[in-house]
């Protein structure tokens, strides 16, 4: 499918400006649209320090022929909340990390997107706007383009993107608040993180829903999206989530952490709507709240 946008000139101005301070584009995009003569008007390419005029419309082609090398296309279940010719918006399972690894070649979210857009005969290369832990539930976005990945990317950056989660935590936590501490990873550890003054700065804002039996259910919205920062932060106040046997505890209720990613809202590159997404909690900790 052909991914062009176009745009209206209002007032006389280089082609590069339009492309850094209207469309918000990366130095790096705009030269790979140079390069490749991407940019046009009225059918004549035009290199980026042209000047256009206003009335004049710029249509930029979007369309690179790229694959993601070295995954495999596997055909497994994709929960596909929302799709169009930008971006697709996953519910992830459990159990599923996002990206390849050594120890999950075949069997990773990205496995599972590339099988669906070779279905499609789509050649696009994996690119994932968020990430979340293998055994973390919920809202995944896919970019079909890097100017969509690159565009979510800043709002993510400015805080227009809005990620919320819910999760149980072990303990009675009354109210809300914001967790304010930086994060670093554990000396020693590849995987663990751990609150340090020489961290990188980590807010986390929370505001319990809900108390049950010594438990309780916790809406989190982030500031930052540093790795396991939800899960750091809670233990730091001393409520880990349940289940989560990196920071916590094991637990009989549920098989990992209870947590999952329930909403995202941000502004659609393209169309400049207001998109909001909703992934319903799952069964395993709907069960756990049901059971109060």
């Amino acid at each position: 499918m052909p991914r062009i946008i176009t745009y209206s000139v209002q007032t006389t101005e280089t082609v590069k400006n339009i492309l850094k301070n209207k469309l918000k584009m990366s130095e790096r995009f705009i030269r790979k649209l140079k390069l490749n003569e991407k940019i046009t008007c009225d059918s004549k390419y035009l290199k980026i320090n042209n000047i256009v005029e206003s009335g004049n419309v710029l249509t930029i082609d979007l369309n690179f022929e790229e694959e993601s090398e070295n995954i495999d296309s596997i055909n497994m279940p994709l929960d596909i909340l929302y799709e169009d010719d930008w971006l697709i918006v996953i519910n992830k399972p459990a159990n599923m990390v996002v990206h390849p690894s050594v120890l999950h070649r075949d069997d990773s979210l990205a496995n599972a997107v590339k099988y669906y857009l070779d279905s499609k005969n789509e050649k696009i290369k994996m690119r994932f706007v968020n990430r979340l832990d293998r055994d973390t539930t919920g809202i995944v976005v896919f970019a079909k383009s890097e100017y969509i990945q690159e565009s979510l990317a800043m709002q993510m950056q400015e805080g227009k993107l809005v990620k919320e989660y819910r999760t149980i935590i072990e303990g009675i936590l009354e109210g809300g608040g914001t967790i304010d501490k930086p994060i670093k990873r554990q000396e020693g550890s590849i995987m663990l993180r751990e609150v340090a003054e020489d961290g990188e700065r980590a807010v986390t804002h929370y505001e319990v829903l809900q108390n049950m039996n010594n438990m309780s259910l916790v809406k989190v919205i982030l500031e930052t999206g540093r790795t396991h920062q939800i899960r750091v932060h809670m233990k730091s106040i001393g409520h880990p989530l349940v289940g989560d046997d990196l920071y916590g505890n094991k637990s009989e209720l549920i098989g990992r952490q209870a947590l999952h990613a329930y909403k995202m809202i941000f502004i659609h590159p393209i169309t400049n709507e207001k998109m909001e997404f909703i992934s319903e909690i799952p069964d395993d900790m709907k069960k756990i709240i049901k059971n109060e």
